[in-house]
């Protein structure tokens, strides 16, 4: 049986991706930052599908937190085939008045944590000829989002970063997706702060299972992207190269201001 380990799996995404892949007898790995929820998740999937679940509860946003887990696989003697760096948060307002060390504590998240857990994770799947990375983004990683401004660049990091990787390892039998949602029904926008009238401003919402399944067909393909979400949310990452960036980023400021 194959390991997969996820970072955020608590709820969301994470927890849909740990559902799903425990449903596919694969073994698995759930890190985050809350234990009891972990706990909880990693006793539903052992009994329902007798596979091996492990918890390492972490907070990746700490120093050294990547090598923390890398070096806990190691010690439970576990090979991770599937890294799925899927942790991360954003938050809602103009960057001048937001708390700034939440605006660092999103890069450390969405960025410092994910190179890192890839750079660790990568090199013995080289070595083996053989794994997976899965990086989840957004559309907002597509173009510049005013009063979404650090969430959006790190998403535009996690895009690009990843897309140079899948050229980089296809010749060493190693598979790196990036998968880049729409809207999706998670606690996402109430833990960006998003006000009570944006809701409604927002396209067709996805469910998390919807993400989790175009994401691992895209990985059983090969490819390097998927946008996943309504026509709508594939239409908005070509925005920018169809219309010119001054008026592109105006009209996302009025689009997104509350």
């Amino acid at each position: 049986m194959t390991t997969a380990l996820i970072t955020g799996a608590s709820g969301g995404i994470g927890k849909a991706f740990a559902e799903e892949l425990a449903a596919r007898q694969t073994n698995l790995v759930l890190v985050a930052r809350s234990e009891e929820k972990l706990n909880q998740l990693a006793k539903e999937l052992q009994e329902k599908y007798n596979i091996r679940v492990d918890v390492i509860v972490k907070d990746l946003t700490e120093t050294n937190a990547a090598s923390a887990v890398f070096d806990a696989t190691k010690s439970l003697g576990l090979t991770i085939d599937l890294l799925i760096n899927n942790a991360g948060f954003g938050d809602y307002g103009d960057f001048a008045e937001r708390d700034g060390e939440k605006q660092v504590k999103i890069v450390q998240l969405n960025i410092l944590a994910l190179v890192d857990l890839t750079h660790k994770f990568l090199p013995p799947m080289r070595q083996r000829r053989a794994g997976s990375i899965i990086n989840v983004a957004s559309i907002a990683g597509f173009q510049p989002i005013p009063y979404l401004s650090v969430y959006a660049a790190s998403k535009a990091f996690v895009l690009s970063f990843s897309q140079s990787l899948w050229a980089e390892n296809r010749r060493y039998g190693v598979r790196v997706l990036v998968v880049c949602p729409g809207p999706t029904e998670t606690d996402f926008f109430t833990e960006a702060d998003f006000p009570q009238s944006f809701t409604g401003k927002t396209n067709k919402i996805s469910t998390a299972e919807e993400v989790v399944k175009d994401a691992l067909t895209a990985l059983e393909k090969g490819n390097s992207t998927v946008v996943s979400g309504s026509f709508l949310s594939k239409m908005i990452t070509n925005l920018s190269a169809l219309v010119p960036r001054d008026a592109l980023v105006n009209m996302l400021e009025k689009q997104f201001k509350a």
